[in-house]
């Protein structure tokens, strides 16, 4: 995938995120998942993928998906911040661990400053 290919479905998932549809944003994240070699960064993407997963259980108020896949989410997204990732994962995990608490509302997928 060319950089200019992955911005491009990183934009698109980006804007589908925070517009809700978190089905087509895991859809967007996951083709970029499957063009990447590095393990780490592999991980983080599945993290992404799977808290789309898990706010779109929340969406449809099915708490047991909540719980399961947004641990699994929350597993993949620790760590510090991984470069080679466009997203900042830091503080979206932290606001991600709130909307799954149901304590917020669910986060904003954002690039980071330096990408």
């Amino acid at each position: 995938m060319t950089p200019e290919t992955r911005r491009a479905y990183l934009n698109h998932a980006r804007d589908l995120f925070n517009g809700g549809e978190y089905w087509l944003a895991h859809e967007a994240l996951e083709t970029v998942w499957r063009s990447i070699i590095r393990e780490d960064e592999a991980r983080v993407l599945q993290g992404l993928i799977q808290a789309c997963a898990a706010l779109l259980h929340r969406q449809r108020h099915n708490r047991h998906g909540v719980v399961t896949v947004g641990a699994k989410a929350m597993e993949h997204l620790a760590g510090p911040q991984v470069p080679e990732v466009e997203f900042e994962t830091i503080t979206f995990r932290a606001k991600l661990a709130r909307a799954l608490a149901g304590e917020a509302d669910p986060p904003r997928l954002e690039f980071r400053a330096d990408a």
